[in-house]
């Protein structure tokens, strides 16, 4: 077997292998240079991935089984989807590690390269998977890794609130998921003669009752959306985002949808008609979010608040998007989610150095902030501008297929009043650049003056993510042409039931 059979299995084990080396390294130079090679080299992977991708292929490529027991089964497998997913997750990986090698505020950095290491492993076997069950395994082990990023290294002096909050809402969320876990493979072993099974290939062919569908989305959409987050169930993030101030979690948990790739890969698959019946409830509450949080984000006093709200809001357009149950909206859902990550990076991380030099997060204590960091401004206005989906950002396309879609399949009220919310999510961002990097320094801020430069790897930092996110606006043809056979598959179930409910 050539090289390309064994890619799913090197790019769950490299960043294991890494995060295991890192437990023995004390040397901060040593750690930095171990944990970029692993990155890069993971981010190497995923662009073989990319490259040896058969998009004309139907069907998971490169499938793989690993029996862990008799009854968990890692099947791994990849669609386009998967390659889209596993390619942003390496570049955000690699971002993090070389913020945090270059920035260097956070103690025990060895140690933080770890659990950096250890995130994008269990990233990666929620992307390659094909087993409902690992991937709960491996969201779990997500989840206490994020925390530990949180509780470990969070510059705030009042976090323990918000990472109680935190592991009340992530916990509420993975019990939800197991047991949506556990009733498909129930349903399952019913079904076969008492032989348990969460392979997706193996359930797409079971028969369940409506009932039984019904509660098992209800079960696994919940946990889903408490991860994304979605309204009402986005609690614990604002004070999360306050408090729990690393900006690197942030990136590996929301700039990375892990709840929006579930979604796609388990959910719409394995109950159509649960979701063909709840659809239209979960668009209502979509649209709602939209304008809630966009409107909350507009009294926010705090950068990082204000980022939290913007971040639900804005996630109420992907999942309008995936309920449209469209194949357009599938690939302008995908194409978002990459966009937005790539664009929560870059505001997150921009804040993260104005915090470095303000030691402050409160919009009325910033301002002016653009003379000393011109460029630092300007990736946070192309990361905003690309939240609304303006021309030459990813955004654009992405937003232009979302609501042909929406209009197509709802008319013209729910996609006006997407577009509406989603303008108003943006304002909230670009009042927040204006307030902070353009306004005059409010009362208590630093003076200007005393503020140090951007440094030269802060600015190359800055110039990277903006380079990305206008090539991938310019350029993003490819990455809708790599989806677009996986969405297909995806809206085929719901195209067979007309174009509108």
């Amino acid at each position: 077997m050539g090289v390309d059979a064994f890619l799913l299995g090197w790019v769950q084990l490299v960043p294991v292998v890494g995060a295991v080396a890192l437990l023995f390294v004390r040397h901060v130079g040593l750690a930095w240079i171990i944990a970029l090679g692993c990155t890069g080299g993971e981010l190497l992977l995923a662009v073989r991935m990319l490259y040896r991708f058969d998009l004309h292929k139907e069907g998971w490529q490169w499938l793989q089984r690993l029996p862990v027991t008799d009854w968990l089964i890692q099947l791994a497998g990849a669609d386009g989807i998967t390659v889209f997913f596993v390619l942003l997750t390496a570049f955000l990986a690699l971002l993090v590690v070389l913020y945090g090698g270059w920035v260097r505020h956070f103690q025990n950095l060895p140690r933080f390269f770890a659990v950096v290491l250890a995130c994008e492993a269990a990233l990666m076997g929620q992307f390659t998977t094909l087993d409902l069950m690992w991937f709960t395994l491996m969201a779990t082990i997500h989840t206490f890794c994020i925390g530990y990023l949180f509780s470990a290294w969070s510059l705030s002096t009042d976090e323990r609130t918000a990472i109680a909050r935190y592991h009340q809402f992530m916990g509420t969320s993975l019990l939800l998921l197991l047991a949506a876990t556990l009733m498909v493979g129930w349903n399952h072993a019913e079904s076969h003669g008492g032989v348990w099974s969460f392979e997706l290939p193996v359930l797409l062919q079971n028969e369940r009752s409506p009932y039984l569908q019904s509660v098992i989305f209800y079960l696994l959409f919940y946990g889903l959306a408490i991860r994304l987050p979605i309204f009402p169930l986005h609690g614990w993030l604002p004070q999360v985002m306050e408090h729990g101030t690393v900006a690197s979690a942030m990136v590996l948990l929301l700039g990375v949808k892990t709840g929006i790739y579930g979604i796609v890969r388990f959910l719409l698959p394995l109950f159509p008609d649960a979701v063909w019946r709840w659809h239209e409830y979960v668009i209502t509450f979509a649209t709602l979010g939209i304008f809630y949080s966009a409107l909350l984000a507009l009294v926010q006093k705090n950068l990082r608040r204000l980022l939290a709200y913007a971040v639900i809001s804005h996630t109420g357009m992907l999942i309008i998007g995936l309920f449209s149950l469209h194949p357009h909206a599938f690939q302008g859902s995908l194409l978002l989610t990459g966009s937005f990550g790539l664009a929560i990076t870059t505001l997150m991380l921009m804040a993260g150095i104005v915090h470095q030099r303000t030691q402050n997060m409160r919009l009325e204590r910033l301002g002016g902030l653009f003379v000393p960091l011109p460029l630092i401004g300007l990736a946070f206005l192309v990361a905003a501008l690309s939240v609304v989906g303006m021309p030459g950002t990813p955004g654009f396309d992405a937003v232009h297929l979302l609501l042909e879609a929406a209009i197509d399949r709802f008319g013209a009220l729910v996609t006006v009043l997407a577009a509406l919310g989603n303008v108003a999510a943006a304002s909230c961002l670009l009042w927040a650049f204006q307030r902070a990097f353009l306004a005059s320094p409010g009362a208590g801020a630093p003076a200007v003056a005393t503020l140090a430069r951007a440094t030269g790897i802060e600015t190359g930092l800055a110039a990277l993510l903006i380079a990305v996110q206008l090539f991938s606006g310019f350029h993003a043809d490819p990455w809708l042409t790599l989806v677009k056979q996986a969405s297909q598959t995806l809206a085929a179930p719901y195209m067979e039931r007309g174009e509108r409910p």
